[in-house]
């Protein structure tokens, strides 16, 4: 039994018996199409169909039509119209955009020797584009910085204060873990080699230089740029995807007052106190591997330890604390605000942030033993 408004096709034949045209009628959207076998002989028919390009189609009795039901007709005609065909002027639209999608082809790009000039090109724009959005933010943070000395009293302490417990005390342990373990193996190593030329005693001397100066506070920096800094991109990125920032500008709420320049501070004050916890882990966990190593005691440790690393290294790895800690928060910051209103830019930009954080922190530890070359060794 045939139901009302069922989608039909009727096709009506010459006197020769050869097919002359084809009248659709009834309801070709989803929820008639979708009724039980009725797709299935619809397509049936028009495959049948799609073999005799003479055929005059006549789509203009048909009750209502969606993008499913067109889609089947033009698949049927081969993706192109047939030259005797009616249409409601309802259809027209319809049609148009299908015809048009269909013959949408991919941009094809030629093979070209040239291409690497091309992807450097690319890739310089995009440093020094960059390299501008972070003059801009930082010339914006000192600014906000003029502010806070100039009104103290109305100062986002409450954001630098959680700033600092997020990025300072929550970092404690894995700093701490670390720290003791890079002390233990680069003790164990040490001393090692010392025992092959008698030179136990000296232990101390590379262990405090080496922890001090270099390993404490690039370990600590790090371990923050991979923890901090991902969680600072992340935050601002997702703030940027659920129109937060853009909230927060309508209510005439600064973004480098609010959000940038708390978290800059509180990584200026936090990492260089990270970088004394991570150092006094290291030196803890060398202490024991060079006392079940060398049987060197805790006690002669301790006391040699001052003479064996000038005073002057403690304030350059605490110099090299306030540093990098500016430096992740910035990058950061930087990147969380260039993030997209959409998912897969969150996680690139996450991504990006942390490893530019990384990279950053590193040419800066370079740069700080090129210019302090001289400097802390006598």
């Amino acid at each position: 039994m045939q139901l009302d408004n069922e989608p039909t096709l009727i096709i009506d034949h010459r006197d020769d018996g050869a097919m002359q045209s084809v009248v659709a009628r009834g309801v070709w959207q989803v929820h008639g199409l979708c009724q039980k076998g009725v797709l299935k002989s619809l397509n049936k028919k028009l495959r049948e169909l799609k073999d005799n390009p003479g055929l005059a189609w006549d789509l203009s009795q048909i009750v209502s039509l969606d993008h499913i039901g067109a889609q089947m007709f033009w698949n049927a005609w081969g993706k192109q119209r047939p030259d005797q065909l009616k249409l409601d002027a309802r259809q027209e639209e319809l049609f148009n955009r299908i015809e048009q999608t269909g013959s949408y082809e991919l941009p094809h790009h030629r093979t070209s020797h040239l291409n690497w000039v091309v992807a450097l090109g690319a890739g310089i724009l995009s440093f020094f584009e960059h390299l501008h959005g972070f003059v801009l933010l930082i010339g914006r943070l000192v600014l906000d910085f003029g502010r806070l000395l100039r009104q103290p009293v109305r100062g986002p302490w409450r954001e630098i204060s959680a700033n600092i417990f997020h990025s300072g005390f929550q970092a404690l342990g894995i700093t701490a873990l670390v720290g003791f373990l890079i002390g233990v193996v680069l003790s164990y190593l040490s001393a090692q080699q010392l025992r092959m030329f008698g030179g136990d005693i000296y232990l101390v001397n590379i262990l405090g230089m080496a922890v001090i100066r270099e390993l404490g506070p690039l370990l600590a920096a790090i371990l923050v740029a991979g923890r901090s800094g991902s969680s600072i991109t992340a935050q601002l990125g997702v703030m940027r995807v659920t129109e937060e920032l853009d909230a927060m500008l309508v209510m005439g709420i600064s973004h480098g007052y609010r959000l940038i320049m708390p978290k800059v501070i509180a990584l200026a004050i936090s990492m260089p106190l990270l970088v004394v916890w991570t150092d006094a882990m290291a030196l803890i966990g060398g202490m024991v591997s060079a006392n079940i190593e060398l049987h060197l005691s805790a006690r002669y440790f301790i006391q040699k330890l001052p003479s064996a690393v000038p005073a002057i290294n403690y304030t350059i790895g605490l110099l090299k604390g306030v540093t990098f800690g500016i430096l992740i928060a910035l990058v950061s910051c930087h990147f969380g605000l260039r993030i997209k209103p959409n998912t897969e830019s969150l996680g690139r930009g996450t991504t990006t942030s942390v490893v530019t954080a990384i990279t950053v922190v590193i040419l800066a530890d370079a740069v700080f033993a090129i210019v302090f070359n001289e400097v802390g060794f006598f």
